[in-house]
């Protein structure tokens, strides 16, 4: 369960950047919020990122994603001479060479750990894990460049996995690989991150989503009372080529011979099979016959919807964090409110998922689900880093019109203040 996120120096996150889905004590309704052993501390179930175009949203969950990206494969997949593929903060010449710091607090088995690290792109810097079992820090271990410090309650062959961790890996990573007791849940808290980044969802791509198992039934019955037609689906099984098979062998082959420690080579194994298997969604006839329409026929929005849905469910069944990047694109307000709702009631959430989205669509601020501490708003400084702000940091009551306020400006992280037709005017006649 995550408790909070921060990155600095990473894309237009030039200083230190901080999300939290720690319940504010707000008077706003507190249905939904996840109760933990911590005293006093609720978790929020979901949380919103609200700003413009190249304001620095997709740089949050950008950041969430290499995070995850080194932790799950940089000790299996870079190479002991590579860099780190790192994207600082361009626009200042100091941030070019100072590290990137990722960090996160988060709960596992009900015990709060804080994980992170900070890197430059040839090696890992800092690298520290604490937990606090009874409310009291106790470090687990430190790392500064390749000297490592273990505490007293971190059993298992630290040292061994120390001396096999490369420079340019993570000691996280490596201890995974090495089936640490330990420090593996801590791995699988971050490798069980679902992020969605992909807006663009062609057919066959939908397809392979499904490539080993069926489609959820509530995820139908889901798109069918969205009014897409959607009522039932089918698999369906042809040989494939062995002129694709024999592609697929090639391509991974080159993307593994420039595969990076935070940018491993996409898995295309999937795509190495015997059999090619598509899914067909089903619409009923006027006469209640159904009819089959392969995945290209479909809408962009039904697509996006079948794949995202399919791992909302995965999640809120098991419980873990899902990612995702412009929640509402293709999608109807009353999808993306619905979507959001099933994080916010415990009747589908029983396990404590949580989801971080972003989005554009500002009839969500007046959702009977969104409190005040769920919306964060993301704007672009005049220095072209961003700067993110929750909600809470603007005297608000909880019985105020939300969208109204953001769309009136108040709160900033708008495109343009004032009226837009005065801004494109204004222009014209400074530019004649």
């Amino acid at each position: 369960m995550l408790l909070r996120f921060s990155a600095e120096n990473h894309l237009s996150l030039r200083g230190k950047m901080e999300v939290s889905l720690v319940a504010a004590k707000l008077k706003d309704f507190d249905e939904g919020l996840i109760q933990t052993p911590i005293n006093g501390i609720s978790v929020l179930p979901a949380a919103i990122i609200y700003g413009p175009n190249a304001s620095g949203k997709s740089n949050i969950i950008g950041a969430l994603s290499f995070m995850r990206a080194l932790v799950v494969s940089s000790q299996i997949s870079g190479r002991p001479d590579s860099n780190i593929v790192r994207m600082p903060f361009a626009l200042d010449a100091a941030c070019i060479v100072a590290p990137t710091t990722l960090e996160a607090d988060f709960l596992v088995n009900d015990v709060r750990f804080n994980y992170g690290f900070s890197y430059v792109d040839q090696q890992i810097e800092k690298e520290w894990l604490i937990t606090y079992p009874n409310g009291r820090a106790q470090n687990l271990f430190i790392r500064e460049g390749q000297q490592f410090a273990f505490g007293r309650k971190l059993r298992g062959r630290n040292a061994v996995i120390a001396d096999l961790t490369r420079k340019n890996s993570l000691f996280l990573s490596a201890a995974a690989q090495s089936d640490h007791d330990e420090l593996t849940p801590i791995y699988k808290f971050f490798s069980e991150m679902v992020i969605i980044q992909a807006i663009a969802m062609p057919g066959h791509i939908a397809s392979s989503e499904f490539e080993h198992g069926t489609v959820d039934e509530r995820v139908i019955n889901f798109l069918n009372n969205m009014g897409t037609g959607v009522v039932g689906y089918r698999r369906t099984e042809q040989d494939a080529s062995e002129f694709s098979r024999e592609l697929t062998r090639n391509l991974t082959s080159l993307m593994q011979k420039f595969a990076t420690s935070s940018e491993p080579a996409p898995d295309l194994s999937k795509f190495d099979r015997e059999k090619d298997v598509a899914i067909e969604l089903g619409h009923s006839t006027s006469d209640g016959a159904v009819v089959y329409f392969n995945m290209d026929r479909e809408s962009a929005g039904t697509r996006r919807m079948l794949v995202m849905l399919s791992r909302i469910f995965e999640v809120l069944d098991r419980g873990g964090l899902i990612i995702i990047d412009e929640l509402d694109a293709s999608l109807h307000t009353q999808a993306s409110e619905l979507i959001f709702s099933l994080f916010s009631s415990s009747d589908y959430n029983a396990d404590g998922a949580q989801m971080i989205a972003t989005v554009h669509d500002t009839n969500l601020l007046s959702s009977e689900y969104i409190r005040r501490d769920q919306v964060w708003l993301c704007e672009k400084k005049p220095a072209g880093d961003t700067e993110v702000f929750p909600l809470t940091d603007i005297r608000l009551r909880h019985t105020d019109d939300f969208e109204r306020g953001y769309l009136e400006g108040r709160f900033g992280a708008l495109p343009v203040s004032g009226s837009i037709r005065s801004q494109i005017v204004s222009r014209k006649i400074t530019s004649k």
